[in-house]
């Protein structure tokens, strides 16, 4: 009788010791999780006038996007090809996007002649890009849909929550922060002049993603690379 009492004492201790290692596995899961979160969310500004693009001089870090054929690209493998101008933009959904790509599209021949691919980044996912009007040997369009490279290059912001809720799950990347709450971001547009080395030799970002780098002056920043 008293092996039998001890017995069941046993047994009731094996099945709190199965609690206590399942509760602990699920706070170390939710501990990595939330570390997780945090992580993913840094280097996204609280609102466009707070982002700190990458400056001239400085070299992009060599990060790997997929195309709109889900293809692997290198970056530093690109720019080691010829000089890159490298246009992130928000998605093609913007319009004001679409119309700087047609633009710059117009000057293509211009930019060859110059030795000068194009590298146009977005959000949008590869089967999002494979949907694209743009078509072009020397127009390369990849996918940045975690924004990667648009926290790199210091771009990512996170919007307002009046826009946010209307784009979640619709434009932009979705972030949960610690708290569970879903935020959205977005890069500020911007174009860079980057020579074979990867180094960032022209940049233009600008807030107002409404305004954009007209070709004039695209071109100008190509040929004063060209010409060192």
């Amino acid at each position: 009788m008293i092996y039998y009492k001890q017995h069941i004492k046993t047994g009731q201790e094996i099945m709190m010791s199965k609690v206590l290692l399942h509760t602990l596995a699920t706070i170390v899961m939710a501990a990595f999780l939330v570390t997780n979160a945090q992580a993913s969310t840094e280097g996204i500004a609280a609102a466009p006038e707070q982002v700190s693009p990458l400056l001239p001089g400085l070299s992009v870090p060599n990060i790997t996007l997929k195309d709109q054929h889900g293809n692997n690209v290198e970056l530093q493998k690109r720019f080691a090809e010829k000089t890159t101008v490298l246009i992130i933009y928000r998605g093609g959904w913007c319009p004001y996007c679409s119309k700087q790509l047609a633009n710059i599209q117009k000057i293509e021949q211009q930019l060859a002649n110059l030795n000068a691919q194009i590298i146009a980044v977005s959000p949008d996912s590869p089967e999002k890009l494979a949907q694209s009007k743009i078509s072009s040997p020397n127009y390369l369009l990849l996918s940045d849909d975690s924004l990667t490279l648009a926290k790199a290059l210091g771009l990512a912001y996170f919007l307002d929550d009046k826009t946010a809720a209307i784009y979640r799950n619709k434009r932009g990347v979705n972030f949960v922060d610690a708290q569970g709450k879903v935020n959205v971001a977005l890069p500020v547009p911007a174009v860079f002049v980057i020579d074979k080395s990867g180094v960032v030799y022209f940049q233009y970002a600008n807030p107002n993603y409404k305004v954009r780098l007209t070709e004039e002056l695209l071109l100008a920043g190509v040929k004063s690379i060209e010409n060192q």
